[in-house]
């Protein structure tokens, strides 16, 4: 028996919910450095990508992230990581609805853009943690789930 190919449906489409943050950034066909962030209580999957925009590597999650120390430490990531824009993945309903879920993401982003000096962005994340479990990995749930967001926005970027 072969392996089996997971597609994502054709009908899908990408959303970008942009938040406000700190002064904007213009979007240029330059390659960016991005970090994703796949933001829960518990744990904030982390990914990057590569200086040319084109590869995401998941990283280490940040744990309780809305703790003093995971705050702390989070933004300790985006610094080091160089990263010119953090992407936060938004967990919006298959309908597009909002949940309790999406209004804590939602104020953890507006909170990391009044805090960063980069701009911080949005972005729809539905089937990212499916995807991320399918396609395994050693690297921790929550980051595959966080590199398989960055790999879907990055492919939306002009």
């Amino acid at each position: 028996m072969g392996a089996t190919t997971w597609r994502r449906p054709a009908a899908r489409t990408h959303r970008s919910f942009p938040t406000r943050s700190s002064p904007r950034a213009p979007r240029s066909n330059a390659p960016l450095r991005v970090l994703a962030l796949d933001y829960g209580s518990a744990r904030c999957g982390v990914a990057v990508s590569d200086p040319t925009g084109t590869l995401a590597t998941p990283l280490e999650p940040v744990l309780r992230p809305a703790s003093k120390k995971g705050w702390a430490a989070l933004k300790a990531r985006i610094a080091a990581s160089g990263a010119e824009r953090v992407v936060v993945g938004l967990p919006v309903s298959l309908s597009g609805s909002d949940s309790a879920q999406t209004v804590e993401v939602r104020e953890f982003a507006a909170r990391l853009g009044r805090a960063q000096s980069v701009p911080v962005e949005l972005y729809d994340e539905r089937f990212t943690t499916s995807l991320a479990h399918q396609a395994g990995g050693n690297a921790s749930l929550d980051s595959r789930a966080a590199a398989v967001l960055l790999e879907e926005w990055l492919r939306t970027q002009p």
